[in-house]
């Protein structure tokens, strides 16, 4: 924990140096050399590499310093740690990869590491879930092999090294290989259930997954890629599309939802399509600081949201909480914090991100539809947060009893460490980062546009916490069953995904029993198999007794006769 915390202080000087000076770093380790045959690993380092480095660490360290207290009652704590930090190994080596084969390594570490702590409580529904998150990213796995190997028509898989030049339908592959990839491991629709599901993970892995590691891993790799696939036009346009789909379902679902971790998770979702929109205008710049700023207050309302059911004996229902101000008063400073940057409240982490982005978007020449979507997601998530925050804070506590819970200060350690980083670190990170001769200029009404859409969904939001509003109380069934089942994904994509899985794999499995095996070792079995059941018959003496009851019959016939 303190050489995470040690090794985030010292990856961000660099990146404030890398950042200054403008440098990159190119390097080229050769591993294996035969004959002709170089096996070499490159890295990059440059200032996006440094900065996404550091605010990996300081999540990772203050992940650290939150498990240490809240799985202390585990038996194989030390396999949990290990396996977070070889996750965080896995992304680390995603970051530094210019090529997309060692890229591919970081990748799939993401993956296998994901699938095992998802199914870490070891039951019906945590394995339900791991095998829906594996199954939906090996859809991407594949995708992204598939995509290595279109490339190699560019003689090397170096993503600095593309040639934009080349013909249309090489292009159209690696583009639609690419988007593939990144959109079910950022969980674009259609590929949205598994991050939902993945909540069946220990909170800490939560805080960890869902914040800066495996789900950002497809937004990341658009972001470096981007030079490349917005080359493509449709890409753009495919890309837009899906991405404002998921922040508005994401959004709407959150409303409904009254688990406490589903719904950071689907605002997570909701974010990480803003994200996708913002790539898709070629804002790349903007979309890798809304990137690393959601990532410091996402973990920090993961680890609130941990210590809160931690008090609550392991309840997730935000019905059964409340009066949170009174029996965690510094945890209820963190999250609410980490809600307001959430929210985009001015001079919080959240605003200098999100209230550029609208107004980038309000100036750009992208479609209405897509607009109207992003504003409405945008008034959503500040409906959601207000409602998560009534419902813990200001709400009437409904558990009969808290005797039984109990809470030590040490588990504010890890919210501690990043209560900052939701203050400060919009401001900080927007300074170093960000070009400051850029200005826009808006007329006034537009201009007040996200401030009205915070007063708007403020109020909204009370008002159907507080179910006053009786027009917005969602009566029709048939509407809130839609609404509240993820528009009914997690059984399109998870449930048939898996059943057609298993059933084109078992046809494949008949299939790929061709002549030659038929005709070598599936023969020979079949015929050491009749052999041996003849030779049982026979040591059985059934013949013998088969033989008596058939000729007997017969030859008293013949000699009657």
């Amino acid at each position: 924990m303190i050489i995470l915390f040690l090794n985030f202080i010292f990856m961000f000087l660099i990146s404030v140096k890398f950042m200054i000076n403008n440098m990159i770093i190119i390097i080229e380790w050769e591993i294996l050399n035969c004959n002709s045959m170089n096996l070499i690993m490159t890295m990059i380092i440059d200032w996006i590499t440094c900065l996404f480095l550091t605010i990996v660490l300081l999540i990772s360290s203050a992940v650290m310093f939150f498990s240490d207290f809240y799985m202390e009652d585990e038996k194989f704590k030390s396999r949990f740690v290990m396996l977070i930090l070889l996750f965080i190994l896995s992304m680390m080596l995603l970051i530094i990869s210019p090529n997309l084969i060692t890229i591919l390594l970081g990748w799939d570490g993401l993956g296998l590491v994901s699938y095992i702590l998802v199914i870490y409580y070891q039951n019906t529904k945590s394995s339900a879930a791991g095998m829906l998150t594996v199954l939906t990213n090996r859809i991407g796995d594949v995708a992204f092999l598939l995509c290595i190997g279109w490339m190699l028509n560019h003689g090397n898989w170096n993503f600095f090294s593309l040639n934009n030049n080349l013909n249309e339908e090489m292009k159209l592959w690696v583009c639609f290989f690419m988007l593939l990839a990144a959109m079910t491991k950022s969980a674009q629709i259609p590929f949205s259930a598994w991050l939902p599901a993945a909540m069946a993970a220990p909170t800490p892995v939560s805080a960890l997954v869902h914040s800066s590691t495996l789900v950002t891993a497809g937004v990341f790799l658009l972001i470096r890629l981007n030079n490349y696939l917005s080359s493509y036009i449709l890409f753009n346009v495919s890309l837009m599309l899906f991405s404002s789909m998921t922040m508005l379902m994401a959004s709407i679902v959150a409303n409904y939802d009254y688990d406490v971790k589903k719904i950071i998770a689907l605002s997570t979702l909701s974010q990480l399509g803003l994200m996708m929109s913002i790539i898709s205008l070629n804002m790349t710049n903007m979309a890798f600081f809304h990137l690393i700023t959601h990532a410091l207050f996402k973990a920090l309302l993961f680890i609130c949201a941990g210590i809160m059911i931690h008090k609550f004996l392991h309840f997730q229902d935000i019905r059964m909480m409340g009066y949170m101000t009174f029996h965690l008063p510094i945890i209820s400073i963190c999250m609410n914090s980490a809600n307001l940057a959430l929210c985009g409240i001015p001079f919080m982490a959240g605003f200098y991100s999100k209230d550029m982005i609208l107004e980038m978007m309000v100036s750009s020449n992208m479609n209405m539809i897509s607009l109207i979507m992003l504003l409405l997601a945008t008034g959503m998530t500040v409906m959601y947060t207000f409602r998560l925050m009534y419902f813990s804070f200001w709400n009437k506590m409904s558990m009969k009893s808290l005797n039984l819970s109990f809470y030590t200060n040490k588990l504010n350690n890890g919210a501690l460490v990043l209560i900052s980083g939701s203050v400060f670190g919009g401001s900080t990170i927007g300074w170093l980062s960000m070009d400051s001769s850029m200005v826009i200029y808006l007329p006034t009404h537009i201009k007040l546009i996200t401030s009205l859409l915070i007063l708007v969904g403020i109020w909204i939001g009370y008002m159907l916490s507080n179910k006053t509003l009786y027009l917005l109380k969602f009566k029709n069934y048939k509407m809130k069953s839609y609404n509240s089942s993820m528009w009914f994904y997690p059984e399109i994509s998870g449930q048939s995904l898996i059943y057609f899985t298993m059933k084109y794999s078992a046809n494949s499995y008949k299939a790929d029993t061709n002549w030659m095996e038929m005709m070598s070792s599936l023969s020979m079995f079949n015929m050491l198999k009749v052999s041996s059941e003849m030779n049982e018959i026979l040591q059985n003496n059934s013949l013998k007794l088969y033989l008596s009851i058939i000729m007997f019959p017969l030859g008293f016939y013949l000699i009657y006769f």
